[in-house]
């Protein structure tokens, strides 16, 4: 927290109530200000910019509801929450929809108050330190580029460069989601076939018959529904790029075909006798290991052979984490510029929890994850809360694992490891050291705040309080 008292304004026609709210809140750390109608309300928040507003639904001479947009209009990040007697579903609803922190009914307030109070005054504090610079890549000028700078993307972008001006056939490997497509569109669009056509195929997402028709085409009554003749996208790609994804799922008898195109240029449309030619690229893709589907016989080796003479290895986001805040706030800007929304920013604490997660989903996870926190977000930051990442716990999970996975161990070694350290050393008690890492480790990810750090670990807050008092351990060390 900031050494400077925070303000909370108290909103509320009740006396009463804003005399217990202000015994509750006050300490030399936070200042609480209070008043009874609307306008007097908006008017102290324009001068004063409170850290947090409290009011009530229903106030004079206009509702709590229009205070709370009224406010977020002046500031979009102004943290709010609202408080009522007889919430309705439709008053709890229209309060989020409008920004609000959160909607908690009185009777709850002694129990409820404190704890998200301070959770609201801690995001506060992290969307004062929002990530901002200067974006070094632009949606406009990137469109249907590859983003990153990491040293293993470098060597991509290397081999892209490499391989774009010749014609040889490029095999992409790399897991699900780390932007196999889009390297190969790179590698059209610098090569000399850019203005022809670059065509995609999902090999593993058309079934046999219906991929056969949609590479070669077909002729008139070739099969059922066949009503008339049909060029395949050899014939449509005839100059360009044609994009054949997770080609370690096309069917062996086509595999033949594909075969007899790159050796001979040739192929003939379903149920056609007629042999065509086509100048066509081909840039294949797959997240399977092809040497092991030969040794298995679902793909063909002289196919395996000729589609891999170049070969790029795509690494996953893990593998890439300096890449990470580039990627975010290029995605950010996309949605921004497509959905017509304000840019959004990111707080240093998601920036972290993010680095810290391990993306099973690869880049496409990221995209979509930022997708999503546009829409969750309460404010123009990012927070951790507004990242679906499963559940706060990821963030130390992954960390755990990112350890695990830097000493090149599995869980159960890892486990043997800890229990062989303990066995060597007799002083070592290892639920207890493992117990106050856990507790030291959580109150670092949450930067001292206890009901972030109970939440992490499963357990209350008053458990926590005691961990920290039989551990001795303090502030600054939570904080270093």
């Amino acid at each position: 927290m900031s050494d400077k008292a925070q303000i909370i304004l108290v909103v509320d026609p009740d006396p009463d109530f804003l005399d217990w709210v202000q015994k509750q809140l006050e300490t030399p750390s936070i200042r609480v200000l209070a008043a009874t109608a609307s306008d007097e309300a908006y008017r102290i928040f324009c001068q004063d910019a409170p850290d947090l507003l409290i009011t009530e639904t229903h106030l004079q001479p206009y509702s709590g509801l229009e205070l709370l947009a009224k406010a977020r209009q002046r500031d979009p990040n102004a943290m709010v929450i609202l408080t009522s007697a007889f919430g309705t579903t439709q008053t709890v609803i229209e309060s989020m929809k409008l920004g609000a922190f959160d909607f908690l009914r009185k009777e709850g307030l002694p129990f409820n108050l404190k704890h998200v109070v301070d959770a609201a005054l801690t995001e506060q504090e992290q969307m004062r330190s929002a990530v901002t610079f200067k974006p070094q890549l632009t949606v406009e000028q990137h469109q249907d580029s590859i983003v990153g700078q990491s040293q293993a993307m470098q060597q991509v972008f290397k081999m892209v460069g490499r391989v774009a001006h010749s014609d040889a056939p490029v095999m992409i490997t790399g897991e699900s989601g780390s932007g196999k497509e889009l390297v190969a569109r790179a590698i059209h669009h610098y090569s000399q076939r850019a203005a022809k056509d670059f065509i995609a195929i999902n090999c593993a997402a058309i079934p046999e018959q219906l991929l056969e028709s949609e590479l070669f085409g077909h002729e008139k009554g070739a099969f059922t529904g066949a009503v008339g003749q049909r060029a395949g996208r050899f014939e449509q790609c005839n100059g360009g790029t044609l994009f054949l994804d997770e080609i370690g799922d096309m069917p062996v008898a086509i595999q033949s075909k594909i075969l007899r195109v790159l050796q001979e240029g040739e192929f003939s449309r379903v149920g056609g006798n007629e042999t065509l030619r086509s100048d066509v690229r081909i840039v294949a893709a797959t997240n399977k290991n092809l040497e092991q589907e030969v040794s298995r016989k679902s793909f063909r080796e002289d196919l395996f052979y000729r589609l891999n003479v170049v070969r790029i290895q795509l690494p996953p986001l893990r593998a890439r984490l300096e890449d990470i805040r580039l990627l975010a706030e290029y995605f950010l800007q996309k949605v921004a510029a497509t959905k017509h929304l304000p840019r959004m920013r990111l707080s240093e604490e998601a920036l972290r929890m993010m680095e810290a997660y391990p993306w099973p989903g690869n880049v496409r996870e990221l995209e979509n994850t930022m997708q999503r926190a546009t829409v969750l977000a309460t404010s123009d930051v990012i927070l951790p809360k507004d990242l679906p990442l499963g559940n706060e716990s990821l963030s130390l999970e992954a960390d755990l694992a990112s350890v695990v996975n830097a000493l090149e161990l599995t869980k159960e070694s890892a486990i043997e490891y800890l229990l062989q350290t303990a066995q060597a050393d007799p002083n070592v008690q290892l639920l207890p050291w493992l117990e106050r890492e856990f507790t030291l480790h959580a109150m670092k990810v949450t930067r001292g705040n206890q009901v972030r750090a109970a939440k992490l670990l499963g357990i209350t807050r008053a458990t926590l309080r005691k961990r920290i008092e039989i551990f001795g351990i303090t502030k600054e060390s939570s904080l270093s």
